[in-house]
């Protein structure tokens, strides 16, 4: 037990180590490395230099496996409140997962995998890997994945110790809480990402890998609400534990999916199935072993916290059943394509189509209780008391979604009804902070507003995120405008309520591509509003063309313009989108991730782990 603390530092020094001679390899070109020959170039410019470290599997691995360590030293830094036993064995676990990725990494997926003859330079990164925000979007998303072992370390070493109560609760919710605050953010951006990048306008596409860290998301979400109430009341003991196995488990099988090569995703590492089937290994030794002890102590998790029909637990209960449901009906979407190739022999794709029409109704029945939920009482609450208090603003977001159904001509009836959720769960989530005030006058009660605890902040922000992302996510989807068109130069064209013209179409060089540089200007009743300038850009030395998007952002709406292929009658393909709400989608995602981060930062969450040792001392003395 005494060494685990200094070999969870040891850890993450050496690893972080690695790390950094690899980034020292990149930045230098040095092509003595394989790595670095394959996925980097002289010509590249620095930042995509650093980000071409975990641009491919090696060097992601690496990034996974240092952040794995960095969460490991960190139980052992911050852990100093936990029960000794109950640390030592979370190391321990924390640890056997570090062990089965060195293996991992040293078996099959070495990153300093030496060539005998440096080559002059290398084959440049992929150019769609060549952005900002595929710079950021891994370390975020590792972020997340990696911060549930941490959730999954506690749950196991709670099942060895046969105890879950409210102090275990209290300490695995600050891990979980950050691993999903990260995970949001990697989430975000790399939706963010595929839209202005990609050149298809769209912002999720319910691909495998897109699916992969949706999974573990929904299953946080779900974790983090059931760790609430075995914090206060005792109960759903055995539901957290599973969830926290789960999460993990779906963690791992992201990168089964990422890394296997055994389901086809424009976002995947193009590599051979042998590595995916040793992270099947990992999967099933962990997960399968955690569950195998999970089942062998269900006898000690039996709930103590007796609740009614109607109450917070009760809402909290149906929240996680929408949400763990959900998670199961992308996981069936996007595996069913893997087992009917091998069942039935035949190629099939699951689509936009059946995730939107799976989907959705899970998120709305979230939505709609989502308010009512979390204003009810404990144990015991009132539903007549609750639906009274927001009957007034359930009204006006019916109003809302109506008045949202009148403007719009021939259109479905998916943006009214994303209006009038989201406008419901913002309005419900202020009626919650407001209520939390208490009484008196209006003074009064907007200071004890600002005093309220970060954690009431932080559920306010995150549930209004929410209610702000449904509401982007049903504006886009049904009111967007597209037209794709050949654009003589010199000519102008309408697309709603605005004018594009295509004033030139120049041949430019770039730092390490040549791109065919378009110059559209955008006008509103005769009047200038901006020039775009949208490219088609072709990268010489990974001989592949990528599109950037020229968009005019807008809180209100995006303009959004990608030029394709000059065509022989002078002009260029012109795709034009007019994008409403768009940035509400990233926008609620965001403040979601800080409704997170203020829970994250309430004294309690950092002191209640304390609570459980000094309460013992506090008693003898008295």
């Amino acid at each position: 037990m005494a060494i685990a603390e200094p070999a969870a530092t040891s850890q993450v020094i050496l690893v972080g180590f690695s790390f950094c001679v690899l980034m020292w390899a990149f930045v230098q070109s040095d092509f003595s490395l394989a790595l670095v020959y394959e996925n980097s170039h002289t010509a590249k410019p620095l930042l995509y230099k650093i980000s071409g470290v975990w641009g491919n599997h090696e060097g992601s691995m690496l990034l996974w496996v240092l952040i794995l360590t960095v969460f490991g030293a960190s139980a052992a830094w911050f852990g100093g409140n936990l029960p000794d036993r109950l640390r030592a064995r979370v190391l321990s676990v924390q640890a056997a997962i570090s062990v089965a990725f060195y293996l991992f990494i040293l078996l099959t997926s070495n990153p300093f995998t030496r060539l005998a003859v440096p080559p002059l330079n290398g084959l440049d990164l992929n150019p769609l890997l060549q952005d900002p925000g595929l710079a950021f979007h891994p370390p975020f998303l590792y972020l997340g994945y990696v911060g549930l072992s941490m959730s999954f370390s506690f749950a196991v070493a709670a099942l060895i110790e046969g105890r879950v109560d409210a102090a275990w609760a209290r300490w695995v919710r600050p891990w979980t809480l950050a691993a999903w605050m990260f995970l949001t953010v990697g989430i975000a951006l790399g939706s963010w990402w595929a839209y202005y990048e990609l050149g298809w306008g769209g912002f999720w596409f319910w691909d495998p890998v897109e699916n992969a860290s949706f999974m573990p998301w929904l299953i946080a979400a779900a974790l983090l609400h059931s760790a609430i109430v075995v914090e206060k009341r005792e109960a759903l003991k055995s539901w957290t534990v599973l969830l926290a196995i789960l999460a993990f488990g779906f963690s791992l099988l992201g990168t089964f999916i990422v890394r296997s090569g055994v389901i086809t995703s424009v976002h995947a590492f193009a590599n051979d199935p042998e590595r995916g089937v040793f992270i099947l290994m990992i999967l099933g030794v962990f997960t399968g072993g955690a569950l195998t002890l999970y089942a062998a102590r269900a006898g000690t998790l039996e709930a103590k916290g007796v609740f009614g029909a109607v109450s917070r637990e009760s809402a909290l209960v149906l929240n996680n059943i929408l949400l763990a449901v959900s998670a199961l009906v992308v996981f069936v979407g996007t595996i069913w394509p893997l087992v009917a190739e091998i069942a039935i022999g035949r190629t099939l794709s699951v689509g936009p189509p059946f995730f939107d029409a799976a989907f959705t109704p899970f998120m709305i029945g979230l939505a709609l209780i989502l308010p009512l939920g979390s204003m009810l009482s404990w144990k015991r609450g009132s539903l007549s008391k609750v639906g009274k208090t927001m009957l007034p603003f359930g009204v006006l977001a019916i109003a809302l979604g109506c008045l949202a159904y009148a403007m719009q001509t021939g259109r479905s009836a998916l943006g009214p009804v994303g209006t009038a959720l989201g406008a419901w769960t913002v309005m419900g989530a202020l009626v919650d902070l407001y209520l939390r005030t208490g009484r008196g006058s209006l003074g009064a009660r907007f200071g004890r507003l600002i005093r309220l605890p970060g954690a009431d902040w932080g559920k306010a922000t995150a549930h209004i995120g929410m209610g702000i992302t449904i509401f982007g996510v049903a504006a886009i989807t049904a009111w967007q405008q597209e037209d794709i068109r050949v654009a003589p130069i010199g000519e102008a064209f309408d697309v709603g309520a605005y004018t594009f013209e295509l004033r030139d179409a120049s041949q430019e060089q770039g730092p390490n591509y040549l791109t065919t540089m378009g110059e559209i200007v955008v006008s509103k009743d005769g009047r200038d509003l901006t020039t775009l300038y949208p490219e088609k850009r072709f990268y010489p030395v990974a001989q592949m063309p990528t599109t950037e998007a020229a968009i005019r952002n807008g809180i209100l709406r995006d303009i959004y313009v990608v030029i394709g292929d000059e065509q022989a009658n002078g002009g260029y393909v012109v795709r034009v989108y007019i994008k409403p709400f768009a940035n509400w989608i990233w926008g609620g995602a965001m403040l979601m991730a800080l409704g997170g981060m203020f829970s994250l930062m309430d004294r309690r969450m950092r002191m209640a782990a304390g609570a459980r040792k000094t309460a013992p001392a506090k008693a003898q003395t008295t």
